[in-house]
């Protein structure tokens, strides 16, 4: 791989080698960095450039980091490139989803198993036959964190795309009969929510031989307001964050007995 940065840093996260450490949480919005990073020991802000925020201390005396990614497959996979130069192997994304599955409520969480590739950047890594699946080993993890801080959380596949407005507006758009046709399929196979870097990031995760995985707050399910269900918004990404901390304990903890 290529170092394209100045002074022995990466280009855009602005990190080098030792500034991170092997298990790195990926929030999209960098102003949810802090807020992640005050689950951290020792944590300290170490750059700041574009979307991309990261602050590294320790979880259970190992170095952890948390950098954003910003919004879509081209700005999370570039994270993730350069991340990997610098000394990253676990990355756990925790964002936020609209669900789909009518049993998918809002306040829920979704662990990723798989993502649909409704977005571009994975078909710049792979053939679309190519499967974009999250690390078994991580989604354990997620799942025996869920399980431990007794959140409810769903398990399955979820829908990435790149425009957040075909997805909520498809009428107004020229290609609007495809995008409802897929979506129609989507939830006639039991896809649990629509998000937007997953399938990106667990295609590229393939490509770089590292481990992802997926934890996701449902803010509100469109499915459910179409047939008058509760369905109130919610932006308090508390249970995701949590999960996917104790899911590194979990991990750390393995990686010790190994």
């Amino acid at each position: 791989m290529v170092n394209y940065g100045i002074d022995g840093k990466m280009y855009h996260v602005e990190l080098r080698q030792g500034d991170v450490g092997e298990y790195v949480i990926m929030p999209g919005d960098p102003k949810r960095c802090k807020k992640i990073a005050e689950y951290l020991d020792n944590q300290k802000l170490i750059a700041d450039n574009r979307e991309y925020v990261t602050y590294t201390g320790e979880l259970l005396n190992k170095k952890v980091s948390v950098t954003s990614t910003g919004i879509g497959g081209p700005s999370a996979a570039i994270a993730m490139e350069e991340l990997v130069q610098v000394g990253a192997k676990y990355f756990l994304r925790v964002g936020t989803c609209g669900g789909m599955d009518i049993d998918v409520k809002s306040g829920d969480l979704v662990i990723a198993t798989a993502a649909i590739r409704m977005e571009g950047t994975s078909k710049e890594y792979a053939p679309i036959e190519w499967p974009a699946v999250a690390d078994f080993d991580l989604v354990n993890a997620l799942v025996l964190a869920a399980k431990r801080i007794n959140v409810s959380y769903h398990l399955g596949v979820v829908e990435c795309k790149d425009s957040f407005y075909g997805q909520h507006e498809p009428d107004r758009m020229p290609v609007g009969y495809e995008l409802i046709n897929k979506w129609n399929a989507y939830l006639n196979l039991g896809c649990k929510a629509s998000e937007m870097e997953s399938a990106a990031l667990f295609t590229v995760a393939n490509v770089l031989r590292v481990k992802c995985a997926t934890v996701l707050l449902t803010v509100a399910n469109q499915e459910r307001k179409k047939q008058n269900l509760e369905n109130p918004v919610v932006h308090d990404t508390d249970m995701a964050i949590k999960t996917a901390v104790e899911a590194i304990k979990i991990l750390i903890e393995k990686d010790k007995k190994c």
